[in-house]
């Protein structure tokens, strides 16, 4: 709990909520909650604790905001990807390819969940919002899997949360497992070269497990850009 006078206005010229939430972003994803410190928070914004506390309330309000700004990104950009505009077959590599692009772009992403994982989910088990946002993810699979079903390339009834979690896991063990994979094998995972390879590997893990074998002959996913 904090003073009554955290719930005063800001001060003028402090830095803005969007800001608080881009650096306690990266405090939380490099140290996780218990390690990141508010007090560095409010120094790198050249804010104060009374600026978080009023914008947010507490420590653990703050880490559940950061968890919701970031799904609420990645949910965002997948929806302005127009996949209905698409053709099943690159609707659902476009789908892939954006995905493995995030998690390579945005590794505060891949570490922050990493760090909520050893939380056991318990900050995400309090947002409504996280479970509302990620909704869309499934559907727009759902959508996907349904006209391709339809028109013969896709087999019928596979599930999309099942999809979904193949998809995540594949591109986030790119960025997640760099240090230990590229350690015991002798690589950068996330040297250019390698993860132009990975990300062609993950389309086709992907294709291969939804395409019918007519599709799958006619399909050549190594076309589908580096």
């Amino acid at each position: 709990m904090q003073e009554a006078a955290a719930r005063r206005a800001p001060e003028r010229g402090a830095g803005s909520r969007e800001e608080i939430l881009r650096v306690a972003t990266e405090e939380f994803a490099e140290k996780g909650l218990a390690g990141a410190r508010v007090d560095e928070i409010a120094a790198r914004t050249r804010t104060s604790k009374r600026m978080i506390y009023y914008y947010f309330g507490s420590k653990e309000a703050l880490y559940v905001a950061c968890l919701e700004e970031a799904y609420a990104r990645i949910r965002a950009l997948e929806n302005a990807l127009r996949l209905d505009h698409l053709p099943p077959v690159p609707a659902l590599v476009r789908m892939v390819e954006h995905t493995f692009d995030y998690h390579v772009q945005h590794p505060d992403f891949v570490r922050l969940v990493m760090n909520e994982n050893l939380e056991r989910g318990r900050y995400i088990a309090r947002s409504e919002r996280i479970r509302g946002l990620n909704v869309s993810v499934i559907e727009n699979l759902r959508r996907i899997l349904e006209r391709g079903a339809a028109e013969g390339v896709f087999r019928p009834g596979v599930d999309p949360l099942q999809l979904h979690a193949t998809i995540s896991a594949l591109c986030f063990h790119v960025v997640g497992n760099r240090h230990t994979f590229g350690t015991i094998f002798g690589f950068d995972p996330c040297a250019p070269e390698n993860l132009a390879r990975r990300r062609r590997e993950v389309v086709r893990t992907v294709l291969a497990a939804v395409l019918t074998p007519a599709a799958a002959a006619a399909t050549e996913p190594a076309g589908h850009g580096a």
